[in-house]
């Protein structure tokens, strides 16, 4: 029996690196319209959606919509940025101003009350409750209270600002059209381009990990720096491009809860070429159009609290259903979870019901060998297993023949 399961479970865990479980969304599900240009995860279990025609909610079941039409406070339709601030309130930019959505209303901004510019590139949520607004010309900081505006003349380089994030250190970092990686301390300005180790200084995209890396993405593929900003390595063949094009335009990153490092990528010359890919155990694995998503033209990519990952683009959205990061697996009319996970020595995977019949259950390497092996007995509803003599890796806990990924420490 237990070599049965154990060929099952590795024919499994190949198929599942090979593909992912996607599920496509368009108008005819609900979205205003199908050029998605950013999206966002509330921490409710909604998504949020700007796309061309309008804001788009939805929370699994229902689709709700948000346009001029309907609220006038709106500036425009096509939107160009979308996140949650701290009070869980929904900003939004456009090219005509920014709005912010408490829940019952809308409410407007522009350079009438303290906007840099009405063009905005993308919004952030900082740990203090500012937001920033990436802008066509520079960068907006709005405290709650007052906006402030920075630009060239502030030591800002030319090019705008396109996306604004927070290292672990509390810093802001800018990525820009034509500077590199810009740095803000709240005083000073310090620019990294191309002498710093970037592979472009036309940085579209940045996601900081665990350890405090930026994961910068450019216009010729991923620089990495690490936490004192210093080059790292770049990754510029993430997916396949047809020549005579080969470096990989980043339109987004992200990182899940895993530290697995997702990007978006899409050109458009010669012929038009996009997808996702992520980076795992040093290696990346890309997914496209022939493997199920809804289209190439790569716009912003965003997880959701279950560790999904969203991708937005001119076709409509694609989630992409990670096994390795879902919490809790159906197995048959029965979920399973594992913890602690990440692991130093025992763990414990219990299910939500009591077994009606003795079942095995196996702990593969990423290699798909066995390394534990046992048998939850009738009546049972919890199986505990020391890793304690395990090296530190990625496993698989396999149970009627689904897994779960386990991290031991």
């Amino acid at each position: 029996m237990i070599k049965s399961i154990y060929v099952l479970a590795f024919v499994l865990i190949q198929s599942l690196a090979m593909s992912q479980s996607i599920t496509n969304y368009t108008t005819v599900d609900g979205l205003p319209d199908n050029d998605v240009t950013c999206l966002v995860h509330d921490g409710n279990g909604t998504m949020w959606f700007g796309t061309q025609k309008g804001v788009a909610a939805f929370d699994g079941v229902n689709w709700g919509t948000y346009t001029t039409e309907s609220d006038s406070a709106i500036p425009q339709d096509a939107i160009t940025a979308i996140a949650i601030g701290n009070n869980s309130d929904i900003w939004i930019g456009t090219d005509a101003g920014a709005a912010v959505y408490d829940g019952s209303e809308w409410k407007a901004f522009t350079t009438t009350d303290g906007l840099g510019s009405n063009r905005i590139n993308h919004i952030a949520t900082m740990s203090n409750g500012d937001i920033w607004f990436s802008e066509f010309n520079g960068a907006t900081k709005y405290d709650g209270i007052t906006f402030k505006a920075y630009s060239n003349s502030d030591g800002l380089p030319f090019g705008g600002v396109v996306k604004i994030a927070e290292d672990n250190n509390g810093d802001i970092l800018m990525c820009t059209g034509l500077g590199g990686l810009v740095t803000f301390d709240g005083t000073n300005f310090t620019a990294y381009s191309t002498a710093e180790g970037l592979v472009s200084k036309n940085t579209t995209s940045l996601a900081i990990d665990a350890q405090g890396n930026k994961w910068i993405g450019t216009a010729k593929g991923v620089t990495v720096l690490n936490s004192s900003n210093q080059w790292v390595t770049n990754h510029t063949q993430m997916l396949e491009i047809p020549k005579p094009d080969t470096l990989n335009p980043v339109e987004d990153v992200a990182i899940d809860k895993f530290g697995t490092v997702w990007v978006g990528i899409y050109v458009d010359y010669l012929v038009t070429v996009g997808g996702v890919a992520y980076l795992d155990n040093g290696n990346w694995t890309t997914i496209d159009a022939s493997d199920g998503l809804v289209g190439p033209t790569i716009r912003k990519i965003a997880l959701d609290g279950r560790g999904n990952l969203w991708v937005g683009t001119s076709s409509g959205i694609s989630r992409i259903d990670n096994p390795s990061t879902a919490s809790l697996l159906e197995v048959r009319d029965i979920r399973f979870g594992v913890y602690p996970n990440p692991a130093r020595s025992y763990v414990t995977v219990s299910f939500d019901k009591v077994m009606d019949e003795t079942t095995d259950i196996l702990v593969l390497n990423n290699m798909g060998q066995v390394v534990k092996s046992g048998q939850v007995k009738m009546g049972a509803n919890s199986y505990s297993f020391d890793m304690l003599d395990e090296k530190p890796g990625l496993y698989f806990v396999v149970f009627n023949g689904l897994h779960k990924k386990l991290f031991v420490k």
